[in-house]
């Protein structure tokens, strides 16, 4: 079995703006780089968890997010770091896109994407990690059985509790949760 740290796109690994598909503007938030490192040394995947409403909105289609997947990756390549796959869920109840205007299981808070990552790639929730910047991310994650991290950068607003709702740690940035997870990793073993 894998274990996996399920990331959350805009906000957690390259800066929120919203709707955004143009390639030329994504760059990777600060420290992302010296996390995933620290992470791939621990053996974990990478798997992209990422609500996309832009296709139920109407802003644009599915495919433009081929290229949001091809400049991350790109991004990634030259310190040999890659994720293993990319899961978007469309879907959002007040779409104007008909075809995408429901509710389902893969929108986060719902762990949908999460468990069919899961099965696809033999992953084991109990040792993976959701990383993520509003609490959405984290009830997704404990829904689905994972741990999970808070990146608090202000980006979370509503603050609505919940059973679901409250990460293992909070974190200031994407290195600082991947130095926690590496270090809960590490008293595991006894390192």
């Amino acid at each position: 079995m894998n274990k996996a740290i399920f990331i959350d796109k805009d906000g957690t690994l390259i800066p929120d703006i919203p709707y955004n598909i143009d390639p030329e503007k994504i760059t990777l938030q600060e420290g992302v780089i010296e996390g995933l490192k620290l992470l791939k040394a621990q053996g974990y995947i990478f798997i992209m968890i990422s609500n996309q409403s832009g296709v139920a909105r109407g802003f644009f289609e599915e495919e433009a997010l081929n290229g949001v997947k091809d400049k991350i990756q790109a991004l990634l390549e030259k310190d040999e770091i890659q994720f293993q796959d990319f899961y978007w869920s469309f879907n959002h109840p007040q779409g104007t896109v008909e075809k995408y205007a429901v509710e389902c299981n893969f929108r986060k808070p719902k762990p949908g994407m999460l468990l069919q990552a899961a099965e696809e790639h033999k992953i084991d929730l109990q040792q993976s990690w959701m990383i993520g910047d509003i609490l959405n991310d984290v009830e997704a994650g404990k829904r689905a059985g994972c741990q999970t991290v808070l990146i608090d950068n202000g980006n979370e607003t509503e603050w609505v509790s919940g059973e679901y709702r409250t990460p293992d740690y909070k974190a200031k940035n994407f290195f600082q949760a991947a130095a926690f997870i590496t270090d809960v990793h590490s008293t595991d073993l006894g390192i």
